[in-house]
């Protein structure tokens, strides 16, 4: 039986080697959990979530929802996990990530052709590697690779903050989300007075020390509160806290402001403070938080945090199958890739795993296209021609145009995703031609 290691147990290192054993390869997949933990986690499971349990949008005319419908056809096991364990948040897909994660940890774990090895690797083995070791990746192990890739690039993530339920107070605090779309938000409503008094004390309070990095980038899909807040005293009001769509209960005048929590678990017993990433000492974090309506008492299970992620300077370097064009046995996957993002992890771990595939079995890599979202990432990853590659999410702007002019942007969105689905159709046969799934993965 052929065989390939994968290293790092994280989204795209699942998917890689759920899709490979599922396909008859034999993986040995290692993650350092619970010998050694990163920064950001916290449990001894895999794919572990750690900045938010959301995956973004649904909707097929958003590029992230036309991704994890593309994933979803293509077999996604990690799709397959979420949309098991999902809980509400309106036109989002977020999920229970303790359970999630669990889930993921069983599959995996029982999977009669993966080998599980709680081991750090600190050089990169010999054979067949899928390296999906995250943004977090250092100490020899990195030192290896910026040696193989000629140096990493790095900017910074935050994680935002949860809170108990119970420990909300719900004579103030209310369910809702914006334009009627269902009450999967509890939303923490501010006058004028309350807004201008947080936003003061947020952009005054102490930061955490960030050691011996260098000065930080930090991603705009991350940004930490307090950077926000000191771009202009209205930023959080025209950003996350913005008030449209949304009326209050407890009140007959329209908010100024609005904090929004969505559930962190399936039994709703604790809330993520959507867009607070920060990097805020944890006292300041309970001292400023709590002046938000409703959270004046709120319980802090999770404190939010700052860390490095690293990236490979992938254009170049990666083909489109995220196959390492001087070391064509060495594949990449997930964020250390340069794409940003659970779902693009997730696409990028299967275009991989499909990639490895193909090389191993003698066969033609395929090309998903830039007509399909999960083939503009790769195509981005891999053939970005400006001098500033930077971490990417998933959008309409990286894939081919539509070849009529639609003017209105939702239509278009509209028929680029119907495009992108139609395409995947043909796609997915020619998968299916050299790659048969044995019966271990007809649930995914």
């Amino acid at each position: 039986m052929p065989n390939i290691t994968i290293i790092g147990g994280g989204l795209a290192g699942c998917e890689a080697a759920y899709q490979l054993a599922s396909r008859g390869i034999k993986v040995k997949l290692y993650e350092m959990k619970p010998l050694r933990r990163s920064p950001a986690h916290n449990t001894d499971l895999l794919a572990e979530l750690v900045c938010s349990n959301s995956l973004r949008s649904d909707r097929l005319q958003n590029a992230v929802g036309l991704l994890k419908e593309e994933l979803r056809r293509l077999g996604s096991f990690v799709m397959g996990i979420a949309d098991e364990t999902r809980v509400p948040a309106g036109g989002a897909l977020a999920v229970d990530r303790e359970g999630f994660s669990r889930r993921i940890t069983e599959e995996i774990n029982t999977h009669p052709h993966i080998e599980v090895i709680h081991e750090e690797v600190e050089n990169i083995p010999q054979g067949n590697v899928i390296i999906a070791t995250g943004p977090l990746t250092d100490g020899k192990l990195m030192d290896e690779i910026n040696d193989l890739t000629g140096g990493s690039l790095h900017f910074y993530d935050a994680a935002a903050p949860i809170v108990t339920f119970e420990s909300i107070d719900m004579d103030k605090a209310f369910f809702a989300s914006r334009y009627d779309r269902g009450n999967d938000y509890l939303n923490c409503a501010m006058d004028r007075e309350q807004y201008f008094a947080f936003v003061h004390e947020l952009i005054s309070a102490q930061t955490a020390p960030l050691h011996s990095f260098e000065t930080p980038r930090v991603f705009e899909g991350c940004m930490p509160v307090e950077v926000m807040a000191k771009r202009g005293e209205m930023t959080l009001a025209f950003g996350p806290l913005k008030p449209v769509g949304i009326d209050d209960p407890h009140s007959d005048k329209k908010p100024f402001a609005i904090v929004q929590l969505r559930r962190d678990d399936t039994e709703g017993r604790l809330y993520n403070i959507v867009g607070f990433q920060t990097n805020l000492k944890f006292s300041e974090q309970k001292r400023v938080f709590s002046m938000i309506p409703g959270l004046e008492n709120a319980c802090f299970v999770r404190y939010g945090v700052m860390h490095r992620n690293s990236f490979i300077n992938s254009p170049g370097l990666l083909d489109i199958g995220y196959r390492l064009k001087s070391k064509p046995e060495i594949h990449f996957a997930g964020q250390l890739t340069g794409v940003e993002g659970y779902v693009e992890s997730v696409a990028s771990g299967y275009t991989a795993a499909i990639s490895a595939y193909a090389a191993i079995n003698g066969k033609t890599m395929i090309d998903f296209t830039k007509k399909t979202a999960i083939g503009a990432l790769s195509h981005y990853v891999s053939e970005y021609a400006g001098s500033d590659f930077q971490p990417m999410n998933v959008t309409f702007g990286i894939m081919d145009p539509f070849d009529e002019r639609i003017r209105k942007k939702q239509e278009r969105y509209t028929a680029i995703s119907k495009r992108s689905l139609d395409i995947l159709g043909d796609i997915i046969s020619k998968i299916d031609s050299f790659s048969e799934k044995n019966s271990h993965s007809e649930a995914y």
